[in-house]
């Protein structure tokens, strides 16, 4: 097999990259891949990131302390925990100094029609060192507050790991945030994607929102993710629904007004998402299979099809 070519140290689109193309049927938004690439290296080592989820080594007989999404240095979101067993999470603990990595790039208000390795390459500074998937995805948005009918912590969750007698009420993200697609992974798993802004959508500028909601939806500027894979399930049966959670979090580098845009008008955005393989609770397998599955029609959960 010849040899991929690189450019910099990003993979160029060759056989790692795969188009799965995008489709509006009946005027009904059809979520799935543009694009995506496996195995592209990027990032600085750790203490250079402007943001990283990082992972000091537990003391002896001690567990691993908890895992948390730093932005500039500090904790912004606590994170599933390293066991796999527990619920999946993000749950606000701090506010970020600004709500992106100031990276800007004339080819995300352009928008991308392809994974762009200059793009790539003005968030390989800022990114933590691993090897990252990358999909460029159109996504629906739509704003979930905790505890409402569509909150995946209330609902989906709870029927997984029922609701610890301890707190007496289900996980709290401690965030609005948006969700964007589900479907089946296979008969014991499933596949749950959420978009989560650094900062509330209400200190977006209304402005800007106003102009991105004028804009041509999918077809106008490109949103970027950093994004985390979380595979969770109970070591034993815990609730009514005993199957592995897939939780596909994409936490907003850029276009926080853009997405919001996108939910107020019930459209499509464009979204790069950067998954950082190595910080990700999953396997390499794992995000093979994600590939596969976020390439499929959209379907809810049936309680119980495991």
């Amino acid at each position: 097999m010849a040899a991929t070519p690189r450019l910099s140290g990003y993979l160029m689109p060759a056989a790692n990259e795969m188009r799965l193309g995008c489709s509006f049927r009946r005027r009904r938004f059809v979520s799935v891949i543009v694009k995506a690439r496996r195995g592209v290296r990027l990032g600085v080592p750790v203490g250079q990131a402007l943001l990283e989820v990082p992972t000091p080594p537990p003391a002896l007989g001690t567990a691993f302390p908890p895992r948390r999404l730093h932005l500039r240095g500090r904790s912004v979101f606590e994170l599933s925990m390293w066991c796999g067993t527990c619920p999946a999470l993000f749950q606000r603990v701090g506010e970020p100094l600004s709500e992106d990595v100031d990276v800007a790039h004339t080819r995300l208000t352009a928008g991308l029609s392809t994974v762009d390795d200059a793009v790539l390459m003005a968030y390989d500074r800022v990114l933590p060192a691993s090897t990252y998937t990358i999909l460029l995805l159109d996504v629906e948005p739509r704003l979930v507050t905790p505890g409402d009918d569509a909150d995946y912590f209330s609902h989906e969750q709870v029927s997984t790991w029922g609701i610890d007698p301890a707190v007496g009420a289900p996980e709290d993200p401690g965030t609005p945030y948006y969700r964007t697609f589900e479907t089946s992974v296979s008969r014991e798993a499933h596949l749950y994607e959420t978009v989560v802004p650094m900062v509330p959508p209400t200190w977006n500028d209304t402005d800007r929102v106003a102009s991105y909601e004028a804009d041509a939806g999918v077809d106008g500027a490109t949103a970027v993710a950093y994004s985390l894979l979380d595979v969770c399930q109970p070591a034993m049966v815990e609730g009514e629904d005993y199957y592995a959670h897939w939780l596909l979090t994409h936490f907003l580098l850029d276009g926080h007004h853009k997405v919001d845009a996108a939910a107020r008008k019930g459209r499509p955005v464009r979204l790069l998402s950067l998954i950082d393989e190595e910080s990700s609770i999953a396997t390499r397998e794992d995000n093979d299979l994600l590939v596969a599955a976020r390439g499929r029609a959209r379907s809810p959960r049936i309680a119980g099809e495991s």
